[in-house]
């Protein structure tokens, strides 16, 4: 893959190590965004209506060949939350239905779910013995009355990743829906949706896919789609603005919108979608299967010269398991927070999570900075 690392930045002199809570975005989107800013600066660039139907088309078509299905099967929202909020309050439930979720996944995929049990629904967690579930836990706790599995494909606070193709085939196969939260893979992994047997995705914009903060989007297949029972009947979904300058005749709702029915209200948010479907097809340019290939080689960098006489690695070290998420631990492990902080210190952006130390390099990251944060650490590794 052919980088070019002056497509980010600057950076300010600091290393950015973090992408797993915010991805910068390339300065291609920042073009976007200036345009963007231009038409609200001069509003008349707005009456345009075409531009209101252009910058959400061309975000699904973005997304759409991201995950492998047709820009109209996406909905459009402003989170990972959106979607899956779509989605508990969507499906039509009754009492004794219920769903599994993951002891210790993000928060996210679990409390949209737990406002079901008012309704009488049945909420269960699994608990892995390793971060995440693995489907021979999973088929341990199906029961006849398992109706969804929700569940992260990178966990947030480990780095491990699930084996999506087998735990959606127990899922297809007993009957159950698989929802999947894509956020901490999607543009650092591929995923091709026609080859999976997940029953819908949600994922947010502003981490490995480098937009800007509320931004989402969601999928599900047309089965599950036509089931919801959802009452949202947005306007501008409905018509366009050229529509009000008719006549106003009575109002009806259309029933023929399919997945453009659920986009959030606002689509044409011409700040945060114009420059998001820039850095997406930036993405898409580079090539998803390489970009994947050199964040793994960045991992690898890292964990080939981490001293782990002194630092535990919680994550996979190799394997399907591994992801872009790197969390290691000092074996003092009370050393952390101010290993943390001496990092910070030292201009290097990185997280602390669940009292260990995570790393998440992308694409505008160089073996430069992994060998500069290795050197820190093992400088550090005897702090007192």
């Amino acid at each position: 893959m052919e980088l070019s690392f002056e497509d980010f930045g600057p950076f300010e002199g600091r290393v950015w190590l973090n992408c797993a809570h915010q991805g910068p975005i390339p300065k291609v989107a920042v073009q976007e965004l200036m345009e963007a800013v231009a038409w609200k600066v001069a509003p008349h660039h707005l009456t345009n209506s075409e531009k209101f139907k252009a910058v959400p088309q061309r975000l699904r078509t973005a997304l759409g060949n991201l995950v492998g299905v047709p820009g109209e099967e996406i909905i459009l929202g402003n989170s990972t939350s959106y979607g899956l909020h779509l989605l508990a309050n969507g499906i039509r439930w009754k009492s004794g239905d219920e769903i599994l979720l993951v002891k210790g996944d993000f928060p996210s995929c679990i409390l949209p779910w737990l406002a079901l049990e008012k309704l009488g629904v049945i909420v269960r967690y699994v608990e892995p013995r390793n971060h995440v579930l693995q489907s021979e836990e999973l088929v341990e706790n199906l029961t006849p009355q398992t109706k969804l599995l929700c569940t992260t494909s990178v966990h947030s606070f480990s780095g491990y990743s699930i084996d999506v193709d087998a735990i959606g085939k127990i899922c297809q196969t007993n009957g159950i829906k698989f929802i999947l939260n894509c956020t901490q893979a999607l543009g650092a992994r591929p995923l091709n949706l026609a080859s999976t047997s997940v029953d819908a995705i949600v994922g947010g914009g502003h981490k490995w896919l480098c937009g800007p903060y509320g931004t989402g989007f969601c999928w599900m297949r047309n089965s599950l789609l036509d089931s919801l029972e959802y009452n949202q009947a947005y306007w501008l979904a409905m018509q366009s603005a050229d529509d009000l300058g008719g006549k106003q005749t009575n109002l009806s709702v259309r029933t023929d919108l399919k997945a453009r029915a659920y986009d959030v209200f606002g689509t044409a948010n011409f700040f945060n979608f114009k420059t998001w479907t820039a850095s997406i097809e930036y993405l898409l340019a580079k090539g998803i299967d390489q970009i994947a290939a050199y964040d793994n080689s960045l991992v690898s960098h890292f964990i080939d010269g981490i001293d782990l006489e002194r630092y535990e690695l919680i994550s996979p070290p190799s394997g399907p398991s591994r992801s872009t998420l790197i969390f290691i631990s000092h074996r003092s492990s009370d050393f952390n927070d101010k290993i943390y902080q001496e990092l910070k210190q030292a201009k290097v952006d990185v997280a602390y999570r669940t009292g260990n130390i995570r790393l998440s390099p992308h694409l505008y990251n160089t073996t430069h900075d992994i060998d500069h944060v290795l050197s820190l650490l093992n400088a550090f590794s005897n702090v007192r």
